[in-house]
C-alpha cells in the first residue's frame, strides 16, 4: 500500500470519532467546565491608547509592525494585525479599547471544526493547528466576535487570530501584550481570580466603572473579560449573545444531521492531504530526472 493511499485511509479513520460527536461533546464540555483557564482582564479605564500591545504581539508572533492608521480611530483585527486598539468617543473623555479573540470557555469555532484544527487547550487559549486545518471556514462563520482572519491572497492560506501566546504560557511567561503593557491595564491569571479583581474593582469604586464585567457571562463566558466606565454598547461591543454558549444550540442538531454532512469534510480532509503528498512526490520525481 502506498504511503499517500495509507495516509489518506487513515484521514478517513476520523469519520467514526465524527459520528460520535453528539455524544462527546457533552463529556468534552463538562469536562473544560471544571478546568480552571487562564485569562486577561482589559481595564479601558486604564489604557492610554499607546498602542504597546500591538507593536509586542506583532513582534512576538512575527507580524509586519502596525501602521499609524491615520485618521482611523475605530480598528478592526486582520491576518496581519492579531490585536487592535480603538478610540472609541464618548460624553467625557474618548476610551481607548484593546480587542482580540475572546477566548471562548466553550469557543463555538472549536465546535464548528469537525478537524479540530481549532482547538481549546487545557489551558485556556483557543489555538489554530494547520496541520488539521481543510480550509472550510467554518471557524470564522460561527465565531460571535469575528476574530478568525483568512489569507485569501496567499498562496499557502492560514487562518490567523490571537491565540494568547499560548508558547509563551507553556514555557512559564505571560501573553506579550501583557508584559509590555505600560499602563496597567492588562492583568493575567486565572480566570476566576480576574473576575474578583473585576468585582472589587467596581465595588471599591462604584462611580468609576459601569456595573457589569463583560465576558463574564456572555456566550457562556470568555477568556478575555473587560471592565468600562460607559454601557459597553458604546464601545463597539455586541449585547445581544446572551449568555448560553453557542455549542449548546449545536446539540440537538448533531444528533439529527444527516451522515453525509458528517463524512463530507473528513473526505474533503483526507482527500486534499493526498492532493498535497502527491504533489510532493510528483516535484520529487522531477526534480531527481531533472
Amino acid at each position: 500500500m502506498s504511503l499517500v493511499r495509507r495516509d489518506f485511509l487513515k484521514t478517513l479513520g476520523l469519520i467514526g470519532a465524527s459520528l460520535t460527536v453528539g455524544k462527546s461533546l457533552g463529556a468534552t464540555t463538562k469536562k473544560k467546565n471544571k478546568t480552571e483557564f487562564y485569562g486577561v482582564l482589559i481595564d479601558t479605564t486604564r489604557c492610554v491608547g499607546c498602542r504597546a500591545c500591538e507593536w509586542s504581539c506583532a513582534e512576538a508572533n512575527g507580524l509586519p509592525e502596525p501602521t499609524e492608521d491615520e485618521g482611523v480611530k475605530i480598528r478592526k483585527t486582520s491576518v496581519s494585525r492579531w490585536t487592535a486598539v480603538s478610540e472609541y468617543g464618548t460624553e467625557d473623555n474618548p476610551i481607548y479599547v484593546k480587542k482580540q479573540c475572546m477566548q471562548c470557555m466553550q469557543p463555538a469555532c472549536a465546535s464548528a471544526c469537525l478537524t479540530k484544527a481549532m482547538n481549546k487547550t487545557d489551558e485556556g487559549p483557543i489555538v489554530w493547528r494547520e496541520d488539521k486545518c481543510m480550509g472550510c471556514r467554518s471557524c470564522m462563520i460561527s465565531c460571535p466576535f469575528d476574530v478568525p482572519k483568512f489569507e485569501y491572497d496567499s498562496p499557502n492560506p492560514k487562518i490567523q487570530k490571537c491565540q494568547m501566546c499560548f508558547e509563551r504560557l507553556e514555557e512559564g511567561g505571560v501573553p506579550a501584550c501583557v508584559e509590555n503593557c505600560g499602563g496597567d491595564a492588562l492583568l493575567f491569571g486565572k480566570r476566576k481570580d480576574l473576575l474578583e479583581v473585576a468585582r472589587s474593582r467596581i465595588y471599591n469604586n462604584p462611580d468609576d466603572y459601569y456595573h457589569h464585567v463583560y465576558g463574564e457571562h456572555e456566550v457562556g463566558g470568555t477568556g478575555v473579560l473587560y471592565l468600562s466606565s460607559v454601557p459597553f454598547e458604546q464601545l463597539g461591543f455586541r449585547e445581544d449573545l446572551g449568555t448560553t454558549a453557542y455549542p449548546e444550540y449545536n446539540k440537538n442538531f448533531l444528533y439529527s444531521v444527516p451522515v453525509v454532512l458528517i463524512l463530507w469534510p473528513v473526505f474533503l480532509l483526507g482527500l486534499n492531504n493526498s492532493t498535497k503528498e502527491n504533489k510532493k512526490l510528483n516535484e520529487k520525481k522531477t526534480d531527481n530526472h531533472g
